[in-house]
C-alpha cells in the first residue's frame, strides 16, 4: 500500500474505531440496566409498599421483552435500515428511562422497564450488524465484537456496584436518571459517524403475530414458574408452539426456519440458550449469598464483584487470539469448561461461608468461561451473515441469550432455590445449572463442525 492510500484509510480506521466505541456505549447502558435495579429493588418496594413478587418483575420483564422482541427488531433492522433503527431504539431506551427515574407507582415503573427492553430490541441488533459490517474481516470482527462484548459485560458487573452506590449515596430513581444524558449524546454524535442506510425500497410485511407469540410465551412461562401457576406454563408452551407454526406458515417470518438449518449458526444459539442460564442464575444467587450469608451491605457486595470484572475482561482479551488458533468450537469448549469449574465450586457453598475461600474462585471460573463462551459463540451465530441477514442473525443471538437468561433464572432459583430452604437451594440450583452446561458442552463436541471465523458458509 502506498502513502497515499495508507494516508485515505486512516480516517476510515479512525472513524470506524470511534463508531465502535459509540455502539459499544450504548450497549454499556442496556447491559447496566440489567443488573443495576437488583441492589435498588429493597428501596423501591419499600417507597412502593411492593411484595417481592412484583418486585421480580422490575428485572425480568427488561430481560423478557427485550428478548421476546429481539427477533422483530433484528427483521426491522434489515428492512428499515441499521443506523435508523440503532437511533429509534436509543430514544425509545432515553425515554423510557426518564419515565422508570420520575415513575409514581410500581406499574409505571414496571411499564416503563417493558419500554426499556423494547428499547433495547431495536437498537442491539441494529448495533451488532452494524459492527459485523464495519470489520468484514474475520479477525477484525473478532476483535471488534470482543471490545463490544467487554464493555458490554462490564455494564453487567458495574451495573451491581452503581446500583449499591446510587442506592446508599443518592436515591434509586438515579439509577435509571443517568441513562437519560449519555443516550442523548448517542443520539447526537451517531448520525456523524454511523454510516448512511440509504433509501429502503423492500416492502414486506412485518411478522407482528409472531413477535407478540415470542414475547408473550416467556413472560407466561416464567410467571407460570414465579407464581406456582401450571396453567400460564402451559400456556406458555402452547404460545411457544403457535410461534413456531405461524413462523412456518407465515410469507415474511421474522425468521425463516431455514434459517436454523445453518449448523454453525444453530448449535451455537442453542449452546447460547444454556450457558445464559447458567450464568444468570449464578449472578443472581451471588448477589444474594454475598448479602444474605456472608454479610456484605451492598456497597461491599458491589466491590466484591470486581473481581469477577477483571477476570471477565482478561478472558474476552485472549479470545479472538484462542479463536484463531484452535477455532469456534473449541474456544467454546474452554469457556464451558471454565464456567463448569466455577459452578461446580460453587455448588459446595457452606452454608456460613466466606468470600475469599468459598465464592471468588468460582466467582473468577463463572467469569472466564462467560467471556470466552459468550464470544466464541457470538461470532459463531454471526457465521458467514450477508447484507441480507446480518440484522436477523443478530436478533437471533440477542434472543436467545437473553430468554435463555431470564427462564433459566425463573426455572433454577423459582422453581429449585425457591422450592428449598437456605443455601441448600443455592447449591441445588448451581448443580442443576452444572448439568446444563456439560449437556450443552457434549451438544458442542458432537453436532458442531470447528470454524476459525472463515467467512464461508459451513455445510448445513
Amino acid at each position: 500500500m502506498n502513502a497515499l492510500s495508507k494516508a485515505a484509510a486512516r480516517p476510515l480506521a479512525d472513524r470506524r474505531t470511534a463508531a465502535l466505541a459509540l455502539l459499544s456505549l450504548l450497549q454499556f447502558l442496556i447491559a447496566l440496566d440489567v443488573t443495576v435495579v437488583h441492589v435498588a429493588l429493597p428501596s423501591i418496594g419499600a417507597q412502593f409498599d411492593a411484595p417481592t413478587g412484583s418486585l421480580s418483575w422490575v428485572v425480568t420483564g427488561y430481560t423478557l421483552v427485550g428478548g421476546g422482541l429481539l427477533l422483530l427488531g433484528g427483521r426491522v433492522t434489515d428492512l428499515l435500515g441499521r443506523r435508523r433503527m440503532f437511533l429509534c431504539g436509543a430514544a425509545l431506551f432515553a425515554v423510557a428511562s426518564l419515565v422508570a427515574g420520575l415513575a409514581p407507582d410500581l406499574p409505571v415503573l414496571i411499564g416503563a422497564r417493558f419500554a426499556q427492553g423494547a428499547g433495547e430490541a431495536l437498537a442491539s441488533p441494529a448495533a451488532m450488524s452494524l459492527i459485523a459490517l464495519l470489520y468484514p474481516a474475520p479477525a477484525e470482527r473478532a476483535k471488534a465484537l470482543g471490545v463490544w462484548a467487554a464493555i458490554s459485560s462490564g455494564g453487567l458487573v458495574a451495573g451491581v456496584l452503581l446500583s449499591g452506590v446510587i442506592t446508599e449515596l443518592l436515591h434509586w430513581r438515579w439509577i435509571f436518571g443517568i441513562n437519560v444524558p449519555l443516550a442523548i449524546a448517542v443520539l447526537l454524535i451517531a448520525p456523524r459517524l454511523l454510516p448512511s442506510d440509504g433509501p429502503r425500497v423492500r416492502t414486506e410485511r412485518l411478522d407482528l403475530p409472531g413477535a407478540a407469540l415470542l414475547t408473550a410465551g416467556p413472560l407466561s412461562l416464567v410467571y407460570g414458574v414465579v407464581e406456582s401457576a401450571p396453567a400460564a406454563v402451559v400456556a406458555g408452551v402452547l404460545l411457544l408452539v403457535g410461534f413456531v407454526v405461524v413462523e412456518a406458515r407465515t410469507r415474511h417470518p421474522l425468521v425463516p426456519l431455514a434459517f436454523f438449518t445453518h449448523r454453525v449458526r444453530a448449535v451455537a444459539n442453542a449452546v447460547t440458550v444454556l450457558l445464559s442460564a447458567a450464568l444468570s442464575t449464578a449472578f443472581f444467587l451471588l448477589t444474594l449469598y454475598l448479602q444474605d450469608v456472608v454479610g456484605f451491605g451492598p456497597l461491599q457486595a458491589g466491590l466484591a464483584f470486581l473481581p469477577l470484572c477483571a477476570a471477565l475482561f482478561l478472558a474476552i482479551a485472549v479470545t479472538p487470539r484462542l479463536i484463531t488458533a484452535i477455532g469456534l468450537k473449541y474456544t467454546a469448549l474452554v469457556g464451558l469448561v471454565c464456567t463448569a469449574a466455577g459452578l461446580a465450586w460453587l455448588a459446595r457453598l457452606p452454608d456460613q461461608g466466606a468470600y475469599a475461600a468459598d465464592v471468588l474462585p468460582g466467582m473468577v471460573g463463572v467469569a472466564a468461561g462467560m467471556g470466552v463462551g459468550l464470544l466464541a459463540l457470538q461470532n459463531a451465530a454471526l457465521h458467514g451473515v450477508t447484507e441480507d441477514d446480518a440484522g436477523a442473525a443478530s436478533g437471533v443471538q440477542r434472543s436467545v441469550d437473553q430468554l435463555g437468561g431470564a427462564l433459566g433464572l425463573a426455572v433454577l432459583v423459582g422453581a429449585v432455590a425457591g422450592g428449598t430452604a437456605g443455601v441448600d437451594g443455592f447449591r441445588t440450583a448451581f448443580l442443576y445449572a452444572l448439568v446444563g452446561i456439560a449437556a450443552a458442552a457434549v451438544a458442542l463436541l458432537l453436532a458442531a463442525p470447528n470454524e476459525r471465523g472463515s467467512e464461508e458458509s459451513s455445510s448445513s
